[in-house]
C-alpha cells in the first residue's frame, strides 16, 4: 500500500468515551465492513470504547485502492490497530477472515515490540496455520455474482436495503471479489502468539473444522478457550447481536446480581 494511513479515516469510534480504562478493536470479515460491529455500542460497559477498523476500498477509505493482497491489507491494519489501541490495555477481536487478520496483527506486533493485545478473540475461523484450505474456500473466487449475493444473503452479512439497490448490490459483489482475492493470497507465517485466545464458533457452520479448539491450540502459547455457540458462520441473529457478551474480556456489561 503506498498510501499513508489516516487513522480519521481507518478508525470508526461510534461510542466517543474519552474517559475509557480500555479498547475493543474490531477488525471486518470477507466482503464486510465496521457496519456489523456498531450495534455492539451499547453492550459494552461505560469503562470499554469501541474501535472498529475500516479496510480500503469501503466506507471513510472508498476512494482508496482495495489491498492488492495479504500482505498489504496486513501492514495497513496492523498500523491502524497500533492506532486504535493508542496507550491503553485493549482486546483485539475478527470474525471469519478478521480472525485471521487479527492473529495476523498479534504476531506482528509481537515482533515489532508493540504493546499487545489482552486477549484475541477469533470468530469462525479455523486455526491459521493450515493456511487456506478448501474449506476455507466460502465463498469462491470463480462463484458468479449471483452466487456471491446468495451466500451474502444465508450468511446473514448482507443487508436487506443493499439487495434492493442495484448500485449497492454490484459494490457489494466489487467488495466481496476483493476481499477473496486477499483471503486467498494468505499465507501463515510459522510463529505463534503468546497472547491469551478465546476462539467463538458456530455449532451449524460447515466452514469450521471438528478439532478448531485443538488446532488453535497449536497457534498460541497463552491460554485458549473454545466455545460453541448456536448457528452457523454468523450464529443466529440474536447471538450475533449479543456477541460481546460471550467475550471472556471485561467489555460487556454483566448482569446485576439479585
Amino acid at each position: 500500500m503506498t498510501t499513508r494511513l489516516d487513522p480519521r479515516r481507518a478508525v470508526i469510534r461510534p461510542l466517543r468515551r474519552p474517559a475509557a480504562r480500555r479498547t475493543l478493536v474490531c477488525l471486518g470479515f470477507c466482503g464486510g465492513g465496521t457496519g456489523a460491529y456498531r450495534g455492539w455500542g451499547p453492550l459494552l460497559d461505560e469503562e470499554t470504547d469501541l474501535a472498529l477498523v475500516c479496510y480500503p476500498g469501503r466506507e471513510a477509505r472508498f476512494a482508496e485502492d482495495f489491498a492488492p493482497g495479504w500482505e498489504e491489507l496486513a501492514e495497513d491494519t496492523t498500523e491502524a490497530v497500533r492506532s486504535a489501541a493508542g496507550e491503553l490495555p485493549y482486546v483485539l477481536f475478527g470474525h471469519s477472515m478478521g480472525g485471521w487478520m487479527a492473529y495476523d496483527v498479534a504476531t506482528r506486533l509481537e515482533r515489532q515490540g508493540a504493546p499487545l493485545p489482552q486477549t484475541l478473540i477469533v470468530s469462525s475461523c479455523n486455526a491459521p496455520y493450515r493456511g487456506v484450505t478448501e474449506r476455507d474456500r466460502f465463498p469462491r473466487a470463480e462463484d458468479s455474482d449471483e452466487d456471491l449475493l446468495l451466500w451474502m444473503r444465508t450468511s446473514g452479512s448482507l443487508p436487506d436495503y443493499v439487495l434492493q439497490d442495484a448500485d449497492l448490490r454490484g459494490m457489494a459483489v466489487d467488495l466481496m471479489r476483493a476481499d477473496v482475492r486477499v483471503r486467498d493470497s494468505y499465507r501463515p507465517a510459522k510463529t505463534r502468539t503468546s497472547v491469551d485466545v478465546q476462539v467463538l464458533y458456530g455449532a451449524d457452520d460447515p466452514v469450521i473444522e471438528p478439532e478448531v479448539d485443538r488446532q488453535w491450540a497449536e497457534a498460541t502459547s497463552g491460554n485458549l478457550r473454545a466455545d460453541r455457540l448456536p448457528g452457523g458462520h454468523f450464529y443466529t441473529p440474536a447471538v450475533w447481536e449479543a456477541l460481546p457478551a460471550h467475550f471472556t474480556a471485561s467489555t460487556a456489561h454483566r448482569p446485576t446480581p439479585g
